[in-house]
């Protein structure tokens, strides 16, 4: 049967940059990967050939050879089949594949430069949600947490053998964690079950621990939580998440940020926004208001006479300050809110009929225009 032509195979055209011959070689072989489709000998092929052409393509010098001389030209290149081998089709498979990285320990069986496969991994993360209220997301806090992780054991201090029994390279994959076994021109391989990957049997096994040199504990420290952190913002402390398999270095600890609902105070950025209750006659006359802010202070506001219902001023520097800034925050905006009291005493009352009288003098429209409301 005649071999297709490269660029048929990829579905790409003979000017195809090497980026587009990336991107279609790598949906084809996610696609078509034999892990992903057991006994499928059509998909095990579609990925061979596919493989193949990209193995071609890929490389400057045999994509110009085979675009003068077609396949002819190929004979008597090193890998005179146009395959020079899995491993080298895949040199550059992290940029293909992203974070397909099981598919490449798949095909290559997660070795290390020495042949070895890196038998101490690091653990895995953790994470933990902490709520705390807004003055402590502007003022910053100390704050002590505490939360399960997997830490070295107690009994074998993290070697998982018994009475210092130490471990032994696993017979059954040598020491390599995986069993490789061939299909076809290719080897895949899989864990080892014997010693589920990591590469060695424990010899007497921890009865605390059952010999996975781990153990579930409570941990407890103190996380500093920076002024100016907002809602949804995380630290990542290093070196506090689950310990490695087989003292394997420590994950991290992400510690989420979650800002409790104030009362008064409303947070958009680094800008705080409140309402201030105000007196009919206060807003009439003006006067100076005194504004709590976060932190204890009060800050003076001046309201000017004949201030609406609705109008919002600025207290400049009052809001939150910037992250990691020490000098730098945002403003409080003060939205004016004029009061109308349910009940009055008789003198208040008359004083209002007299004011009532002097305002219908005074002739006014029945409407507003809508441009007034918005000023």
């Amino acid at each position: 049967m005649a071999k297709r032509d490269y660029y048929d195979i990829l579905g790409v055209s003979k000017s195809a940059t090497k980026d587009e011959i990336k991107r279609a070689y790598r949906k084809i072989a996610v696609n078509n990967h034999p892990d992903r489709n057991p006994g499928d000998s059509a998909a095990e092929n579609r990925f061979k050939e596919a493989t193949e052409a990209y193995e071609i393509l890929a490389d400057d010098k045999r994509r110009q050879t085979y675009d003068q001389f077609g396949f002819a030209g190929l004979e008597g290149m090193e890998g005179s089949n146009g395959f020079s081998g899995f491993e080298h089709a895949f040199r550059d498979f992290g940029d293909i594949f992203g974070g397909f990285s099981s598919v490449f320990e798949s095909i290559f069986g997660g070795r290390s430069s020495s042949g070895r496969r890196e038998s101490a991994r690091q653990g895995s993360d953790l994470r933990y949600d902490a709520t705390i209220a807004l003055e402590d997301a502007i003022l910053g806090k100390e704050l002590e947490i505490s939360y399960p992780r997997l830490a070295p054991c107690n009994t074998c201090k993290g070697s998982g053998a018994r009475d210092g029994g130490g471990s032994t390279t696993c017979p059954n994959c040598g020491g390599m964690g995986q069993v490789r076994r061939s299909s076809g021109f290719f080897t895949l391989a899989t864990t080892c079950e014997q010693c589920h990957g990591e590469g060695y049997i424990t010899k007497n096994p921890c009865i605390t621990c059952r010999g996975t040199g781990r153990t579930r504990k409570t941990n407890k420290l103190i996380v500093r939580i920076p002024p100016g952190i907002d809602s949804g913002q995380s630290i990542n402390l290093s070196g506090q998440g689950n310990i490695g398999p087989s003292r394997g270095r420590a994950g991290d600890l992400i510690v989420v940020v979650r800002i409790r609902r104030h009362q008064y105070f409303e947070r958009q950025g680094n800008d705080l926004y409140c309402m201030a209750a105000v007196g009919y006659t206060q807003a009439a006359l003006g006067t100076t208001l005194s504004i709590p802010v976060i932190g204890g202070r009060r800050a003076k506001l001046k309201l000017s006479a004949g201030t609406p219902s609705g109008h919002t001023l600025r207290l400049k520097g009052e809001g939150v300050p910037l992250l990691r800034s020490t000098q730098r925050r945002g403003d409080l905006y003060v939205k004016v809110h004029i009061v109308v009291p349910a009940s009055i005493s008789s003198k208040e009352r008359r004083l209002l009929e007299e004011l009532n009288s002097l305002e219908s003098r005074a002739e006014r429209p029945a409407l507003i225009p809508l441009s007034d409301l918005e000023r």
